[in-house]
């Protein structure tokens, strides 16, 4: 079989992390060869970069500085990663990709949005996902559970420089992802993540089990 790229987008709490793990399961359980891998990280460069990015390091990042250290870690993923398991036939699952980095650094952060465009194309080579699902819900919502999840981790694994930026800046940053799925209906799938668990899981695997025929 052709190898599919699949990516898990959403904004922070929306449980995408949880849903990707449980897709792999079902996908695993069915016979396909599944890779399920995350960014920033799923190389030793991008686990490096993770650690700068999504960790109060103390001092300040730039959005400028975030789109090249997430554009570094994407090129390093791509190249080692995801392109070769799609030459094998595998099924890649993909915790974010590129449309993150539109969400977050362009919409989120205000960047020029043709400029990250072509930043995210470049450090890609050009790839995009043949399915996106997209895990909405309200930013308010997303990061109480986002903030629950943090306050049961140690100091130094918290990944949460994110999730304490302004409430606004999730709320722009919702809006890009909606507005990258009014722009590719035919890629990306919104998913509606306030419900619990068990719903968006029977969702998941309905949209996967038909595009994979499994």
């Amino acid at each position: 079989m052709a190898g599919w790229f699949i990516t898990f987008e959403g904004v922070e709490g929306s449980g995408k992390t949880t849903q990707i793990r449980l897709a792999g399961e079902f996908l695993r359980e069915k016979g396909l060869p599944v890779i399920m891998t995350q960014e920033p990280g799923g190389t030793p460069l991008g686990e490096r970069i993770r650690e700068i990015l999504l960790n109060q390091v103390g001092f300040d990042i730039s959005g400028e500085a975030e789109v090249f250290l997430f554009a570094a870690a994407r090129a390093q993923h791509t190249d080692a990663v995801i392109r070769p398991a799609l030459d094998k036939g595998q099924v890649i699952l993909c915790d974010r990709f590129s449309d993150a980095t539109i969400a977050y650094q362009a919409y989120g952060r205000g960047l020029p949005l043709e400029a990250v465009r072509e930043i995210c194309r470049f450090a890609s080579r050009g790839l995009s996902p043949r399915l996106t699902l997209l895990f909405d819900l309200p930013a308010e919502k997303g990061l109480e559970r986002a903030f629950r999840r943090i306050a049961g981790r140690k100091e130094g694994s918290r990944e949460d420089r994110f999730e304490r930026e302004h409430l606004d800046f999730h709320r722009r940053i919702r809006e890009g992802y909606l507005a990258i799925a009014r722009e590719e209906p035919g890629r990306v799938k919104i998913i509606d993540a306030s419900r619990d668990i068990e719903s968006t899981r029977r969702e998941v695997r309905a949209i996967l089990s038909s595009l994979l025929g499994v």
